[in-house]
């Protein structure tokens, strides 16, 4: 599903573009084929109380079509809905190429910048 205009969006609602913006952390395998994405919504639009049950997934638009996961937790505090977290898992090397070309799309989409942690030995 082509997305006019290529804009990148997340989705917890097909259809319906979450307008908070993650924090995103990455983490790779040694060998760089294998790794994980960590998605954290404070306070998205999707999550009330109403609607928590009903997410049931996140999708990752772009002009390329979608990336799904279903790896999607919510956070409370005092008893009340305040973040999202999401895992988009990849297991081959084209996998990854492709979440970061979503990545990037999403970041140019949003104004957003893109930061790497220095190498740890």
């Amino acid at each position: 599903m082509a997305r006019p205009n290529s804009v990148a969006a997340i989705q917890f609602f097909r259809g319906v573009d979450e307008p908070v913006v993650p924090e995103i952390r990455l983490t790779r395998s040694r060998d760089g084929r294998t790794g994980q994405a960590f998605f954290v919504f404070e306070q998205p639009e999707a999550l009330t109380k109403e609607t928590i049950t009903d997410i049931r997934g996140m999708i990752m638009v772009d002009e390329e079509g979608e990336l799904v996961t279903r790896e999607v937790n919510a956070r409370f505090v005092n008893g009340n809905p305040s973040a999202l977290e999401a895992t988009y898992s990849w297991k081959t090397e084209l996998d990854f190429e492709r979440f970061m070309r979503f990545a990037k799309s999403y970041a140019s989409s949003h104004g957003l910048g893109y930061s790497q942690a220095p190498e740890q030995k």
